[in-house]
C-alpha cells in the first residue's frame, strides 16, 4: 500500500504541471487556427475609400428622396385626406392668407398685481433715472453753505 500511496502523490504533484502545459497547448492551437483563416486574405487599403463612396451614395440617395417630398404633390395619408404640396406652393398659399387677414392691434400689457405680503424688503429708489441730456440735481448736502473758518 505505501507504493500505490506515493503513486498518487507523484500523479498528483505532477497534474498542476500537466494541466498548465494543457491549457498552453490549447492557446497555440487556437492562435494557429485563427492565423490559418486570417492569414491568406489579403488586406487591402481601399477600406476606407469604399465606405467613403458608400456613406456618398447614401447622403445622395437622402437628398434625393428630400428633394422630392419638397417638390411633389402625394398622399401622406389618403384615408385621412392628409397630402403634401410643395413647399413652394404652400408658401405662396401661406403669404395669400396672411395678406387677406388685417393686423389687429395688441393688447396693453397688464402688470402684476402686488399684494402686501409680495413687497419688497428694500425700499425702491426715491428718484427716478435721469435722462442723459439733463444735469444731475445737486444733493441738500452739497448745496449748504461751508462754515466760516476763523483766519488768523
Amino acid at each position: 500500500m505505501a507504493g500505490t500511496e506515493s503513486l498518487r502523490q507523484v500523479a498528483h504533484a505532477r497534474a498542476p504541471w500537466s494541466a498548465w502545459f494543457g491549457i498552453v497547448l490549447l492557446f497555440a492551437l487556437f492562435g494557429l487556427i485563427v492565423l490559418a483563416i486570417i492569414g491568406p486574405t489579403p488586406r487591402r487599403s481601399d477600406y476606407e475609400e469604399t465606405r467613403a463612396k458608400k456613406r456618398i451614395e447614401n447622403l445622395k440617395a437622402l437628398r434625393e428622396e428630400a428633394d422630392k417630398a419638397l417638390t411633389t404633390y402625394g398622399w401622406i395619408d389618403k384615408n385621412k385626406g392628409v397630402a403634401h404640396i410643395p413647399i413652394e406652393r404652400a408658401m405662396e398659399l401661406t403669404v395669400t392668407e396672411l395678406a387677406k387677414q388685417k393686423p389687429s392691434q395688441a393688447g396693453p400689457i397688464a402688470a402684476p398685481s402686488e399684494s402686501p405680503a409680495a413687497a419688497p424688503a428694500s425700499p425702491a429708489p426715491s428718484a427716478s433715472p435721469q435722462a442723459s441730456g439733463t444735469q444731475p440735481v445737486a444733493s441738500p448736502a452739497a448745496s449748504t453753505s461751508p462754515s466760516p473758518t476763523k483766519s488768523p
